[in-house]
């Protein structure tokens, strides 16, 4: 009858102290990174500035970010981005023309063909011009 009353099972309370250990872990493991990628400084006395000693923590910082965003985006930026390039089945590769009178002809392969042809985000003729400014 008093079944609510009844102690939880001890699987989940395990399950839920082995997810708290696992983000404490990777929580740590976040920071360490962080530490890792800034320089170590001596101790500086009362009156001396941080900037005797080499990188600031500002620099160490903004060198950090810069790496990781680095190492995070250059993947994204090289990935193909239509999985059907380059294969008979691909929607992409079908491309639409017209031409009117005397006027220069217009086609949709100007917006496809990097796409259809195995292309990534930075191959993107918009889209390209504004990942380079991002690092990787």
């Amino acid at each position: 009858m008093a079944r609510h009353a009844a102690s939880k099972s001890p699987r989940r309370s395990l399950l839920k102290a082995g997810l708290t250990v696992t983000a404490v872990g990777a929580a740590l493991a976040a920071g360490s990174g962080a530490a890792q990628a800034a320089p170590a400084a001596p101790l500086a006395g009362v009156g001396d500035a941080l900037d005797e000693f080499g990188t600031s923590p500002g620099q160490a910082l903004t060198g950090a970010v810069t790496h990781s965003a680095t190492g995070g985006l250059a993947p994204a930026k090289n990935m193909r981005l239509d999985p059907l390039a380059g294969t008979e089945v691909d929607p992409l590769s079908n491309t639409v023309g017209t031409q009117v009178a005397d006027f220069k002809p217009v086609s949709t392969g100007a917006a496809t063909d990097p796409l259809a042809k195995g292309g990534s985000l930075k191959d993107l003729p918009v889209a390209g011009k504004v990942t380079s400014v991002l690092p990787g």
